[in-house]
């Protein structure tokens, strides 16, 4: 079995097709599903953001299973294969596990180093261990993830060096800065929340818009700022001087019909992933749009390079830590089956010593069965502690050759597999003598 990803993301394709894919939850929740039944596939489940949206699976078959995902982003877009697959790209075994961790780690993000994807990939965890459909293999890959995204962030200053989506937006859109501005925050989610936070804490007034005026309310109440229902953004767009939209409801929220007339600035920022606001309005006068197209084109080359250095760093560590592991644990089941073989025979051995010396007092019996099976220990101890190093480094497949060797029986090697997988995490936490399991909400 590996791991297989198929994805799309700001860094392969225009923000207008990655609006053709964005999936709201019920869509993320059908993709997953949809992934799970293809008959290759044994676990899913997808990393859906507003730059990116990514299928994780555990397969037993690489081409069956790649054309079959990539099929499924097809549908969604809505194009012909031809349009979408220069768009796509796919992460194999290895491959996919460093993806996984560097977009954990923020250094795959439009912003690098932004702390959002963390909670994403958690979410993408906590849906597949819902569904049922993560098992062993992507629980102990997206549990280790989690925890590289989080110890760059702890060891390194990635998050705040590097600026966030927001923060970009606004010092490009509003380089003078917004305090003592009126700000229209449209949308009541995380990257409201985030955008909110921001322009609070940089003296701004903040109205919060949303569709839900509970979840409005709530947002407000947070930062001292005013709640509003979706049926007046007009109105407060009117007297604005920033609005940010973050929404991304089917259909724009906010369009140039709404802001025809309008004699005083005001400075757009879509954040929002289908657009929330109609790219005709960045023709208006007075009118500054600034969407995740042109903030990709700003971000491009802005990360702190020390702290994305450090963070490189962190995650080549983690990789080949998590390689070594999994490849040491693939070995178990083969000594596994060895050992139960040597046992086998030195059973049988003692049953035909047991007929040849049926009168033999117990005590020499006894001292007599030790000595075999000690013998039958020691020899294999060494090639069994060598086997698991050797695995580690990946060299060659060092469990086929003792399997080969041996004429090891495939089902007993098979009848323990699926154990020692879950095993990995535990065994890299025990590594550096620390619990980092993360839990699934």
């Amino acid at each position: 079995m590996s791991i297989l990803v198929v994805g799309i993301s700001h860094n392969t394709a225009p923000v207008s097709l990655l609006e053709k894919v964005s999936l709201d939850a019920d869509g993320v929740v059908k993709l997953v599903l949809e992934a799970s039944g293809n008959e290759h596939v044994t676990e899913a489940t997808v990393i859906s953001t507003c730059n990116r949206l990514e299928i994780y699976t555990e397969v037993d078959r690489f081409h069956g299973s790649v054309e079959g995902l990539s099929q499924l982003l097809v549908e969604r877009a809505e194009e012909s294969v031809e349009a979408l697959l220069p768009h796509l790209y796919v992460h194999y075994d290895d491959g996919a596990v460093t993806h996984l961790f560097r977009v954990a780690a923020g250094l795959d993000s439009m912003a690098v180093g932004e702390g959002q994807i963390l909670g994403q990939a958690r979410e993408a965890l906590r849906l597949g261990q819902e569904l049922g459909t993560v098992g062993p293999a992507l629980n102990t890959l997206f549990q280790q993830a989690l925890r590289v995204g989080k110890r760059s962030r702890a060891e390194t200053d990635i998050d705040r060096a590097a600026p966030t989506l927001v923060s970009a937006a606004l010092a490009q859109a509003v380089p003078e800065g917004v305090d003592g501005k009126r700000v229209v925050v449209v949308g009541a989610g995380a990257m409201a929340g985030l955008a909110t936070a921001t322009v609070a804490r940089e003296g701004a007034e903040v109205v919060v818009v949303n569709r839900t005026f509970a979840s409005a309310v709530r947002l407000a109440t947070e930062y001292a700022g005013a709640a509003r229902g979706l049926d007046d953004l007009a109105a407060e767009l009117a007297t604005a001087d920033v609005a940010i939209a973050c929404a991304g409801a089917r259909g724009f929220l906010i369009d140039a019909a709404m802001l025809a007339g309008r004699t005083t600035p005001l400075a757009l920022i879509d954040l929002a992933l289908p657009r929330d606001v109609e790219p005709a309005v960045a023709g208006l006068p007075g009118i500054t749009l600034v969407g995740l197209e042109e903030l990709a084109t700003s971000l491009h080359g802005t990360e702190a390079a020390d702290e994305v250095a450090a963070v490189r760093t962190i995650v080549s560590q983690e990789v080949q830590a998590f390689l070594s592991v999994r490849r040491q644990a693939s070995v178990t089941p083969t000594v596994v089956a060895l050992r139960s073989m040597a046992t086998q025979v030195v059973d049988a051995e003692i049953d035909r010593f047991d007929h040849l010396l049926p009168d033999l007092d117990p005590r020499t019996r006894a001292e007599v069965v030790k000595t075999i099976r000690r013998v039958a220990d020691k020899l294999l101890h060494e090639p069994t502690v060598r086997v698991r190093e050797l695995a580690g480094e990946g060299a060659i497949t060092y469990e086929r050759a003792l399997a080969e060797l041996f004429a090891l029986d495939g089902d007993a090697v098979a009848a323990v597999t699926s154990s020692v997988v879950t095993s990995v995490v535990d065994r890299v936490d025990a590594a550096d003598g620390t619990d980092h399991r993360e839990g699934p909400a």
